[in-house]
């Protein structure tokens, strides 16, 4: 969950199932690095969260997460136009967003891309198979990747 000091936390997970929620955070624990994940169930609330309003005014607005993991199909605002604003901002343009969806949709994909997606992952049914999709997510965010100083 999110740091007590009011930053961000590393990992932004905007996900509305439940279980899918559980077994993304579960992964994440396991995966040995030392980060926090804050769950937000849908669009709107990621919005007000990394803008640091509504139920989030108590956030430092000047921090933002590393890495957002993103599903597309969200209840008050979908994931697309999660992604279409936060890719707008030149404030948040930078973050690594992961599209991590359910939807093998052509089209959700393509627009997904178009909008500026660092990458677009299909959730895997099998949920041994997830817990290593998401840990390799991740790693590599958080670890491997280079990402540009915060501003």
């Amino acid at each position: 969950m999110s740091n007590a000091n009011g930053d961000a936390a590393d990992i932004l997970l905007v996900e509305d199932d439940p279980r899918d929620a559980e077994l993304t955070i579960g992964a994440l624990s396991g995966c040995g690095l030392p980060h926090e994940v804050e769950h937000v169930a849908d669009g709107e609330e990621a919005l007000e969260y990394i803008a640091a309003i509504g139920l989030f005014a108590s956030r430092h607005v000047k921090t933002l997460p590393s890495l957002i993991l993103l599903d597309l199909h969200l209840n008050k605002i979908g994931g697309l136009q999660v992604l279409r604003e936060l890719k707008a901002k030149e404030k948040t343009r930078s973050i690594p967003i992961v599209v991590l969806t359910a939807s093998e949709s052509a089209i959700e994909v393509i627009e997904s891309y178009r909008l500026g997606v660092n990458s677009y992952v299909i959730k895997p049914a099998d949920r041994a198979q997830f817990v290593k999709v998401v840990a390799a997510i991740g790693r590599y965010w958080l670890e491997i990747n280079c990402s540009p100083p915060p501003r």
